[in-house]
């Protein structure tokens, strides 16, 4: 595998234009974390969903990157109008995998920005997906992502199960995700149509983004971490070749009961790890959230839409 090497930035700005919590009055923020303070009755909006506007810095330069779109195109330009987020400055789109309250807004960004625009995405993002959730009895369609409608809205596919540089080589698309822990074992109630058969769906498509900050460590964001998000975090530390982490940032999928049990070993993982910054969002639920807060009293921050994170 080569890609080439990830260079140090040295710092990065991380905007979150959506996710599964908003909250006005939480004023209170750090020289690292900005809270967006608007009059009412304006708010940020939330979905289930995740979309974050990232700007890396080295030297004089600077890139844009936005990694995924959420569900819907309200919420996420809503959100960015409020923000006052500069959707034309971005360069490239980074697909974390294919379910729809991550490529909701795809194409209607895409159209927004009239000119081509290079999207990092895993071959398996196209598949055609379902829930079969025992409770419901019967399978579930959900929508699939359009290739052809991304193109015509001036998409230029890059489509790797490779790590990928982006942003001038300031950061790196993990590409598919190896599978190492004990715990982390998928989403059992998700299927894909594979060769003709539905399966249980491996998530090959499931990849995070991954910064490198100079003297701090890796900046390590995930969509919904369906590889686990202790997974992503050590693939990215291997392909990188880094091992200090400062901050884990993204969905951790451990919302609802079929993943409580996940919860401690990957949290007590996560203390292992020893990051600088543990900051959940969209679909780690709130015990896994809580739980996090708990252990990681010193690390952790709540996310709420419309945050902005400088590192």
């Amino acid at each position: 595998m080569s890609y080439g090497t990830l260079r140090e930035a040295d710092g990065v700005e991380i905007s979150v234009l959506a996710d599964n919590y908003t909250d006005i009055l939480m004023m209170q923020g750090t020289e690292r974390v900005h809270r967006l303070m608007v009059p009412p009755p304006l708010a940020p909006l939330a979905e289930h969903g995740l979309s974050c506007l990232v700007t890396v810095r080295s030297g004089s330069e600077k890139h844009c990157i936005l990694m995924d779109a959420g569900v819907t195109p309200a919420c996420l330009l809503h959100n960015a109008r409020l923000l006052q987020a500069d959707l034309t400055a971005i360069e490239g789109i980074i697909l974390s995998h294919g379910h729809f309250d991550h490529f909701g807004g795809l194409t209607h960004i895409l159209k927004r920005l009239k000119r081509n625009v290079p999207v990092t995405l895993h071959p398996d993002a196209f598949l055609d997906r379902r829930m079969n959730i025992p409770m419901i009895g019967r399978p579930v369609g959900i929508p699939r992502l359009d290739e052809g409608a991304l193109t015509g809205a001036g998409a230029v596919l890059g489509k790797s199960s490779d790590p990928v540089l982006l942003a001038a080589d300031l950061m790196l698309a993990t590409g598919e995700i190896g599978r190492t822990t004990p715990f982390e074992k998928g989403f059992p109630w998700a299927e894909a149509n594979i060769g003709g058969m539905w399966t249980v769906d491996p998530f090959h498509d499931d990849q995070g983004l991954v910064i490198r900050l100079r003297n701090k460590g890796l900046v390590v964001l995930s969509g919904c971490a369906h590889a686990g998000i202790i997974n992503t975090v050590q693939h990215a530390r291997k392909i990188t070749k880094t091992d200090k982490v400062y901050a884990v940032m993204g969905g951790f999928h451990l919302t609802g009961p079929l993943f409580d049990p996940v919860i401690p070993p990957t949290v007590a993982a996560m203390k292992e790890i020893r990051p600088d910054l543990v900051i959940p969002m969209h679909c780690t639920g709130w015990k896994a959230i809580t739980m996090f807060a708990r252990e990681m009293p010193e690390q952790f921050v709540l996310n709420t839409v419309g945050t902005t994170y400088t590192l």
